[in-house]
C-alpha cells in the first residue's frame, strides 16, 4: 500500500468515526449558543442509539431508524428542559440525571437487542474504482449518514450566524435579560434549544449503532457526548470548527484502529485511550484560550438566571 493510498483511506475513517460525535457536537453548540449546558447528551445518543437500532431491527428500514434515534433524544432532553427551566434546577445536576437516565434505560431495555446484526446503510460505489480495491473500500465508508452531516454542519453554522432566528439564540446566549427587553421570550428559544440539541443528539447515536458499528451494546456511546460538551469549548462555540474537532477525535480512533490492524507491538488498550487522550489535551487548550470570553456566551457562565 502506498502512502497516498494510506492517507485517503485513513482520511476517509476519520470522517466515518467522526460522524457520530459531530452529531452531538453540533447539537450541543446550538444548545450553548443560547445559554443552556448539557450534561445529558451521552444518555440522549445512548437512548437515540438503542432506538435507532431496535427501530432498524424490527423495520429493517435504516432510515426510519434513525429518525427514530432523534426523536429519542428529542423527548429525553425534553426532561433537561423541564427540569432545568420548568423548575429551574442547576443545568448541570439535570444534565447529570439525564445522562444516568438515558444509560439505565438503554442497558435495561436493549438487553434483547445485544448480539444482534443488522445491514446498515451502502457506501458510495463509484465507477472505475473497481481497479483500485483499497481506494474503492475506502469510499465504501461513505453513507448516507456521513453526507447528511457534511450537509448539517454548514446548516447549523448558516442558523447561527445568518438566519434571523438563530440571531435570537445568540442574543439569549450573550443576555436573556437584554432578549427580554427586546421582548424576546428567552425560555421559549431556549427550549427550542435544547430539543435542536436532543434531536441531533440522538441522530449521533443512531448514526453510531445503525451505520458505525451496526450493533448495540450497553454503553456503546463510551463517553462520545461528554467529549461533545468539552469540544464546544475547544471549537470556541464556533460550528464551523466543530468539523475539525470532531475529526480530532475520529482520526485518533481510525488511526489507532490501524495501527492495531498492522500489528503495532503496543497494547490495544493503551492505543484505545490516545483518542481521549488528544481530545483532552486539545480541551486544556481550548479552555485557555477561551480564558476571559474567548467566544463563550456570556449568559452560558451564570447557567440560568431567574431574572429572566
Amino acid at each position: 500500500m502506498d502512502v497516498g493510498t494510506f492517507v485517503i483511506g485513513l482520511s476517509l475513517s476519520a470522517l466515518r468515526s467522526a460522524t457520530p460525535l459531530l452529531y452531538v457536537l453540533l447539537g450541543e453548540t446550538l444548545s450553548e449558543r443560547a445559554g443552556v449546558v448539557n450534561l445529558g447528551v451521552e444518555g440522549q445518543m445512548l437512548a437515540g442509539a438503542l432506538t435507532g437500532f431496535a427501530v432498524t431491527v424490527l423495520t429493517g428500514q435504516p432510515w426510519i431508524g434513525c429518525l427514530a434515534g432523534a426523536m429519542a433524544g428529542l423527548l429525553l432532553s425534553s426532561l433537561h428542559a423541564l427540569l432545568s427551566l420548568g423548575l429551574r434546577a442547576n443545568m448541570f445536576a439535570s444534565g447529570v440525571a439525564v445522562w444516568m437516565l438515558g444509560g439505565g434505560l438503554t442497558a435495561y431495555f436493549g438487553t434483547g437487542f445485544v448480539g444482534q446484526k443488522i445491514d446498515g446503510f451502502s457506501g458510495l460505489k463509484l465507477k472505475g474504482l473497481e481497479r483500485f480495491p483499497v481506494l474503492n473500500e475506502a469510499m465504501a465508508q461513505i453513507t448516507p449518514t456521513v453526507l447528511l452531516v457534511l450537509f448539517v454542519w454548514p446548516l447549523v453554522g448558516f442558523w447561527l450566524y445568518r438566519a434571523r432566528a438563530g440571531l435570537t439564540w445568540r442574543t439569549v446566549g450573550e443576555s436573556a435579560e437584554t432578549a427580554a427587553g427586546l421582548g424576546l421570550n428567552p425560555i421559549r428559544i431556549r427550549l427550542q434549544a435544547i430539543l435542536a440539541g436532543g434531536a441531533l443528539s440522538g441522530l449521533g447515536g443512531a448514526a453510531l449503532s445503525v451505520d458505525y458499528t451496526r450493533n448495540w451494546i450497553e454503553w456503546m456511546t463510551a463517553g462520545r457526548g461528554l467529549i461533545a460538551v468539552g469540544l464546544v469549548i475547544a471549537a470556541r462555540w464556533n460550528p464551523f470548527l466543530a468539523l475539525p474537532a470532531a475529526l480530532l477525535f475520529g482520526g485518533t480512533e481510525a488511526l489507532t484502529l490501524r495501527l492495531q490492524a498492522l500489528g503495532v507491538n503496543a497494547s490495544p488498550y493503551l492505543l484505545a485511550t490516545l483518542p481521549y487522550l488528544v481530545c483532552l489535551a486539545v480541551l486544556i487548550w481550548g479552555t485557555r484560550r477561551a480564558h476571559g470570553r474567548g467566544g463563550m456566551p456570556r449568559d452560558l457562565a451564570a447557567v440560568f438566571s431567574r431574572t429572566e
